[in-house]
């Protein structure tokens, strides 16, 4: 066998091994290094397809591997790190969060199957709906909420399993054409919204607070795409 093949899946099955891990850590209250696994995880995710296409050897393992690892670190992680965030507060009607992960595992089994997803998105891609979740969990444990936030929360984990499902148009970063002017607004938009949290951050030394800076990125998306893209 030729090493070139063994390639995008060793990278993809480092993704689920971060997306392991962040599951652990996420039981173990550890939220900043949950996210920071989500987010090596998304880094391996983002090489192993695009090494599949380089070393052109794609394969049908590969795309069934990808989305096993890509439902561990991208749905059930995030879910066990809201769960686990919310359980101390609201008990277990935190395991609702964990609808997530099932819903994470349809959203990407409607993907394999749905050939009009080959250059954009239909519905919220898994990653960006981890790393919001994560980010904002990491940063919210810094900080004490009022009694009410944690439902917000829960009703705001049921609203991500509606956009992973739904027929709502999303642009892919990995996008050409017609779609590259939305990633030009979206990574400008990005710039001003990383900039002041980075500069709060220093001047607090806090850094979930440039942590947060991903989540408020992820809604920026969302809102972006729902406003240009949902009516086309």
């Amino acid at each position: 066998m030729k090493i070139k093949r063994i390639i995008p899946n060793s990278l993809t099955c480092a993704n689920l091994l971060c997306g392991s891990v962040a599951v652990y850590m996420a039981t173990q209250e550890l939220f900043l290094l949950t996210f920071a696994l989500i987010i090596a995880g998304a880094i391996f995710d983002f090489f192993d397809g695009a090494s599949a296409r380089w070393l052109k050897v794609p394969s049908p393992l590969g795309i069934q591997l990808d989305s096993l690892a890509d439902d561990i670190t991208f749905g059930l992680a995030p879910s066990m790190a809201l769960m686990c965030y919310l359980k101390p507060v609201i008990g277990w009607w935190s395991l609702i969060a964990l609808l997530m992960a099932a819903f994470s595992a349809l959203r990407l089994a409607k993907f394999n199957i749905d050939e009009r997803q080959t250059t954009s998105f239909i519905g919220l891609a898994t990653p960006p709906n981890a790393i919001f979740w994560a980010s904002l969990v990491c940063y919210l444990n810094t900080i004490t909420l009022p009694v009410w936030a944690p439902w917000i929360l829960l009703g705001g984990s049921l609203l991500s399993c509606y956009l992973l499902v739904s027929e709502i148009p999303f642009f892919s970063l990995k996008s050409a054409g017609k779609e590259k002017m939305h990633i030009i607004i979206f990574s400008i938009g990005c710039c001003f919204i990383l900039g002041p949290c980075a500069t709060i951050a220093i001047i607090n030394k806090q850094i979930a607070i440039a942590i947060l800076a991903g989540a408020i990125c992820i809604l920026w998306y969302i809102l972006y795409n729902f406003c240009t893209l949902r009516h086309k």
